[in-house]
């Protein structure tokens, strides 16, 4: 059982090391390379647009893969969500992600990866990233707690 932990921790990393690098070289790293994509007009930069275009085959003919199977390969049970339906908090927080991918040109992913070459602006965007899953954490149990009493 240890062994088989082992092998998914490795795998993990292998995964995890394979996509940052993926970032890196793509650019998804560079907060300005973002903007340029978002912003429409003189000095729209449409080469993000070439990684999805290279991205979503691959992950059709990947997923198709992968869900044909019972099980994954290193584990019991697929995780996949189940929820299906648009709500309000699901809503509110695409357009809180939208604003601060938009204004930060970092999304999770490149701005953990950007950690690594100490930047100033990747810091700052993760460690408001945090604080503000931290707080929609806390916002959280105060309602269930209002639920209960």
């Amino acid at each position: 059982m240890k062994r088989l932990a082992d092998i998914r921790n490795w795998s993990a990393l292998l995964v995890g090391v394979l996509f940052a690098v993926g970032l890196s070289i793509s650019g998804m790293t560079q907060p300005k390379k973002i903007l340029d994509f978002l912003t429409f007009g003189a000095g729209w930069d449409p080469s993000l647009l070439f990684v999805m275009i290279g991205a979503v085959p691959v992950y059709m003919i990947t997923y198709r893969l992968v869900r044909g199977r019972k099980t994954p390969v290193l584990d019991t049970q697929f995780y996949i969500p189940k929820k299906t339906e648009i709500t309000k908090p699901l809503i509110v927080g695409s357009v809180i992600f939208g604003f601060g991918w938009g204004l930060g040109g970092y999304c999770p992913g490149p701005g953990l990866v950007s950690l690594g070459t100490g930047s100033v602006t990747a810091i700052v965007f993760v460690f408001s990233m945090m604080s503000g899953m931290l707080i929609y954490r806390m916002y959280e149990r105060w309602i269930e707690l209002r639920k209960k009493n």
